[in-house]
C-alpha cells in the first residue's frame, strides 16, 4: 500500500526533489527560497493538485458529475449537452468560442485536446464527490463541474479546495455557494437566490401589489432555504408577510400534506421554490387541490423545461426568474450563434442548464489561454482580475472577492397555449435585469476564499 502525502507534504517533497536536481546539474541563475540553501527557478512551479500531470500530454480531461437519475435528471441531461457542445467547439476552434475567448484556437485549450468524463451524481453530494475523486485519481482532470444541486456544489467546492483542482458550478442557486461556502478554487457563472429575489421581487410587487400574504414551498437543503429567505427579505420591504412556509424533502413523491396547509393558509400568492421534478409535481398537485383558483403562483428560480414538463398551460401568466431563455437571441448575437449550434446538434432550443455548462467551460478556457499555463493558482489570479468578458448575455465579470459572475437575470412570464408561436415558445421575456446593482456585497454572506496553495 502506497502512503499518500498531504498537499503540504507533496509541495515540500516536490521542492526538495527539484532543488536537489538543479544543484546536482550545476544550474545557475536561480533564486533562493527562504529556508533552502540551493537555488531554484522562480518560474518553475511545484506540483499542485493534478498539475502538471494532468496537462503533460496531448489531452486534458474535465470531470462532470451531473444528475442523470433522480429528481434533477432532466435538467442534468440538458446541462451535460451544453458541456458536450463546449468541448466540441473548443476542439474545433468554433467561431463562438473565439468570440468569447479570442486567444482560443483550433485544437482544444493551449493546443491540447479536451475530453469530458461523466458520472451520474443523482444530485447526491457523496456520490458526486466519489466520482470526482475517481476522476482526479484516474484521469488527472484539470477541471471539475456538474452540480445542479447546490448541496453537490458545496461539497465539490470543498473537494476542489482540498485537492487544489479548479471547479465551476454547473447549476447552483444557493447563496452559500459563493457565500459562506465559497472557495478559492471554485467559480460560479449562474445567478442565485439573492439575485433572483432582487430581480423578480419588484416585478411581483408591481403585478400583485403591496402587503400581500405569501405561502412558500421550500426544498429542505441549502438551495431552498437561502432562496426562500432572500424572497422573504425582499418582499418584506413591500409589506409582504409569510403565512406559511412548507418545507419538504428533496424528491418527495407526494405534496398533499404541504399543499393542504397552503390551501388553508389564507395566502394570496404561492411562491414555489422547489426545483426539478419536485417543482413539476408540486405545481401539478397544487392545481388538483384548487389552489390556483384562489391564489397566484410565482417561481423565483425557474427550472429548465418547467412549462413543458408541467403542461396544461399551468404556467400561463406566471412570473419566473431564469438564467437564460432562447428568445433573447433577438438582443444578443452570441445567444443566436449558441442557439443555432445547439439546435443543429440536439434538435431543440437550449434551456439555461445547457447555457450554464457551455459558458462556464468557455470562460474557463479563456482564463487558461490568457494565463498561458494550466498552473491553477495562476489561472485563478487571471480570473480574479475581474475583467469584462463576453457571454451569451453581453459582457459580464467575475468578482475577485467571491468568484461570483456578475450577470443579468431574465424575468419571463408564461404564455397561454393559444398564444404560443411554436412548440418551444413558452415564455415572453418581461425584463432583462442587469447584474450590477442586483447582488449583495461580496462579504454579505460570509465568503472567505481559501489559499491558492
Amino acid at each position: 500500500m502506497v502512503k499518500r502525502l498531504t498537499g503540504d507534504q507533496e509541495f515540500k517533497a516536490a521542492v526538495s526533489r527539484r532543488t536537489l536536481l538543479q544543484a546536482g546539474a550545476g544550474l545557475a541563475g536561480g533564486v533562493l527560497i527562504p529556508g533552502f540553501s540551493m537555488p531554484v527557478y522562480a518560474a518553475d512551479h511545484p506540483p499542485i493538485g493534478t498539475y502538471p500531470a494532468g496537462s503533460s500530454g496531448n489531452t486534458i480531461y474535465i470531470g462532470a458529475a451531473v444528475p442523470r437519475t433522480g429528481s434533477y435528471a432532466v435538467q442534468g441531461e440538458d446541462e451535460l449537452k451544453g458541456m458536450e457542445l463546449a468541448v466540441q467547439h473548443l476542439n474545433e476552434g468554433h467561431e463562438l468560442v473565439k468570440k468569447m475567448s479570442p486567444k482560443s484556437k483550433k485544437g482544444g485549450v493551449l493546443g491540447k485536446e479536451v475530453k469530458l468524463v461523466v458520472a451520474d451524481s443523482a444530485a447526491k453530494p457523496n456520490q458526486a464527490v466519489q466520482a470526482e475523486q475517481r476522476f482526479i485519481t484516474e484521469n488527472k482532470v484539470v477541471l471539475m463541474t456538474g452540480s445542479t444541486s447546490s448541496a453537490v456544489a458545496v461539497a465539490l467546492n470543498k473537494l476542489a479546495q482540498r485537492e487544489k483542482v479548479l471547479y465551476v458550478a454547473g447549476i447552483s442557486g444557493s447563496n452559500d455557494t459563493t457565500g459562506k461556502d465559497c472557495v478559492r478554487y471554485g467559480f460560479r457563472q449562474n445567478f442565485f437566490g439573492q439575485t433572483a429575489a432582487a430581480a423578480i421581487g419588484p416585478v411581483l410587487v408591481k403585478a400583485f401589489g403591496k402587503n400581500k400574504k405569501a405561502a412558500y414551498l421550500t426544498p429542505d437543503y441549502t438551495y431552498g432555504h437561502t432562496v426562500t429567505k432572500s424572497m422573504q427579505d425582499y418582499l418584506a420591504t413591500a409589506g409582504w408577510t409569510t403565512v406559511t412556509n412548507q418545507v419538504s424533502p428533496l424528491g418527495a413523491p407526494d405534496y398533499s400534506s404541504y399543499l393542504l396547509n397552503v390551501a388553508n393558509s389564507g395566502a394570496e400568492v404561492l411562491i414555489n421554490v422547489n426545483w426539478g421534478h419536485d417543482a413539476v409535481l408540486s405545481i401539478q398537485q397544487a392545481k388538483q387541490f384548487g389552489i390556483f383558483d384562489k391564489m397566484k403562483l410565482a417561481v423565483p428560480y425557474q427550472i429548465p423545461f418547467l412549462a413543458r414538463e408541467v403542461g396544461g398551460g399551468l404556467l400561463a401568466d406566471v412570473y419566473c426568474a431564469t438564467d437564460y431563455w432562447w428568445t433573447v437571441e433577438d438582443k444578443y448575437p452570441l445567444a443566436k450563434m449558441f442557439n443555432e449550434a445547439f439546435n443543429k446538434k440536439y434538435g431543440y432550443q437550449p434551456e439555461w442548464g445547457a447555457q450554464n455548462g457551455y459558458v462556464s467551460f468557455v470562460h474557463w478556457a479563456r482564463m487558461v489561454e490568457e494565463t498561458g499555463s494550466f498552473y491553477p493558482p495562476d489561472i485563478i489570479k487571471t480570473w480574479e482580475k475581474g475583467e469584462k468578458i463576453p457571454s451569451l448575455l453581453g459582457d459580464v465579470h467575475y468578482r475577485p472577492e467571491d468568484h461570483q459572475c456578475v450577470r443579468p437575470v431574465i424575468i419571463v412570464k408564461g404564455k397561454k397555449p393559444a398564444d404560443m408561436k411554436n412548440k418551444e415558445d413558452f415564455y415572453d421575456v418581461v425584463e432583462i435585469v442587469p447584474g450590477d446593482g442586483l447582488m449583495q456585497k461580496p462579504d454579505a454572506f460570509g465568503c472567505k476564499l481559501g489559499d491558492y496553495t
